[in-house]
């Protein structure tokens, strides 16, 4: 468990504090933002691979066991973080990597419902094996993942707000971080039209497969009879 948890910080620390407004800035000034994307990148795949590894040889205890309900609702959670993930990567987000470009556009599609789509996919997708699955191994190994989610949101926010403030300002002021936040809000509206049917389709397309092979796939069933 000890491995476990230090990977655990190493991933939480690369994403969060690498990736953070205030080191990035410094190692992008010394290694321009090609060589920071490229060493950011090399450092996500060892680290993720170092955390799985140590998850996989951890020894873990059972903190609770999720009753049969709860793993019916863990496992519809799972669906909009599918259809999340999708709309995330359909369309070019400012948020996203490699998307500052659109920065200044008029926020649309799955924008107005939040800024961080991908993000909150992982986030769906790690607090529902935290509750589902239920021991210590599992609890730092998916907390991780949801730490860095949750933390990279306003990350980014910050490290946007430094590098275009305008632009910035008007993209805060239609969009929110917590979905359908800036629309409760009166500040933004949803349009369907404008997400269009392939995040919905293939989200639930992939939703479906990935209960039906769970099993074969990791081992354990997403819902066990009885």
């Amino acid at each position: 468990m000890a491995w476990l948890l230090f990977a655990a910080l190493i991933w939480v620390g690369v994403h969060v504090g690498i990736a953070g407004p205030a080191l990035r800035g410094a190692i992008v000034a010394r290694l321009g933002e090609g060589g920071f994307r490229l060493g950011f990148s090399l450092l996500s795949v060892l680290a993720i691979v170092l955390l799985v590894q140590a998850w996989r040889g951890a020894e873990t205890a059972p903190l609770w066991f999720a009753p049969g309900w709860l793993r019916w609702v863990l496992a519809l959670l799972m669906l909009p973080a599918f259809i999340l993930f999708v709309a995330s990567v359909a369309k070019r987000n400012p948020t996203a990597l490699g998307g500052e470009r659109q920065l200044g556009a008029e926020p649309t599609g799955i924008q107005r419902v939040t800024r961080h789509p991908m993000l909150w996919s992982f986030a769906l997708w790690a607090l529902a094996h935290i509750l589902g699955n239920g021991d210590s191994a599992s609890l730092v190994f998916f907390g991780a993942f949801l730490v860095t989610a949750l933390a990279g949101m306003p990350s980014i926010d910050a490290k946007l707000a430094k590098r275009a403030p305008e632009a910035w300002a008007r993209l805060a002021a239609g969009t929110s971080i917590l979905p359908f936040g800036a629309i409760a809000a009166g500040r933004n509206r949803l349009v369907l039209s404008e997400i269009g049917w392939v995040p919905p389709v293939l989200g639930v397309l992939a939703w479906a497969a990935l209960l039906h092979f769970h099993r074969a796939l990791f081992g354990v069933p997403v819902l066990i009879p009885g």
